[in-house]
This record gives structure tokens, sequence and C-alpha cells, in this order.
């Protein structure tokens, strides 16, 4: 298993592995490879990184900026994540998390947020940060995790690729 960052070569694989990583999910599904491929023509997919198992891309995880109060002030969101259904459960996920969270702050990254559960995501140092608001989504599963300095105090937007159909 290798841990590295996406290439061109790599889009066809990670479609492929995110269409079937969520077909049938209960949350989710709601066209996560397009947000993909959307964040990437934006120029918006800041970090991309894949778990390679010989010649088969069997992991994904994205990074991009989000907004709060409509600026962007180093704070990121992770999301999609994407492991092959024969895989999930095996660390994959978390190798890729770990790994996107050991490098965002070479980005000059001050946070990270995401929507997911608390459950899993806690093991990596997210929490509900009830200084962080994001609509819509009920607060226990809005989860950040300070990386430099304070944790701001808004609404967080997330890209404009996760809007689309």
């Amino acid at each position: 298993m290798k841990i590295r960052s996406e290439v061109p070569a790599d889009q066809e694989q990670i479609r492929s592995l995110t269409l079937a990583a969520f077909a049938g999910a209960r949350f989710g599904n709601c066209g996560e490879e397009r947000i993909i491929e959307r964040l990437r023509e934006a120029d918006a997919l800041t970090l991309s990184l894949v778990c390679q198992e010989g010649n088969d891309v069997v992991g994904h995880v994205a990074f991009s900026p989000v907004a709060l109060n409509t600026q962007h002030c180093g704070w990121f969101g992770l999301g999609p994540i994407s492991v092959a259904p024969a895989r999930q459960g095996t660390g994959i996920g978390g190798a890729l998390i770990r790994e996107g969270l050991r490098r965002l702050p070479a980005l000059e990254a001050r946070g990270c947020v995401l929507v997911g559960d608390p459950g899993y995501y806690n093991r990596f140092g997210f929490r509900a940060l009830p200084r962080l608001t994001y609509d819509g989504v009920p607060p226990e599963v809005f989860l950040g995790l300070c990386l430099r300095g304070e944790t701001p105090e808004g609404q967080v937007t997330f890209h404009t690729a996760f809007d689309g159909p």
C-alpha cells in the first residue's frame, strides 16, 4: 500500500472508485465523483491523495479550501473520501486522512472541517467546534480540527463544487 499525490493518469480510477464507494451509501451518494471533478476544474482540489495497491487506486481523499464568513483564511474541507468497497474497514481511509492532515500544515493550513460521523472522525482529533457553523447540517456532525492558532468564529462555506448535482 502506497499513499501518494494524485497524478492525471489516476483521474478515471478515482471517478470509478468514488462511484463504487458511494453506491448504496446511507450518506453521500450525491454525485461525489462530480464534486471531485468540479474541484479539479476550478483548481480548488488543493490536496488529492490516493492509496495505490499494485496498479490499482483503492482509496482517495480530497481537501479543498473553505471560507469562513465569506473569506478564505487557511481552513480546508476534507472530502469526499472513498475506499474500494472490498477494502473498506481495512484502515485505508484512516491512513489517507492521517497523511492528508500531516501534509496540510505545509500548505499554511490553520484547520480542517468536514461533515461526518463523530464516532469515526473523533479518532483523528475532529470535534464539534461551537464557534464554527455550517448551515443545514446538525452541529454534532459538522466537525473541525484546529491545526494552528485559535479556532475562528463564523459561518463555514464549502467550495461551490459541492453545490451542483
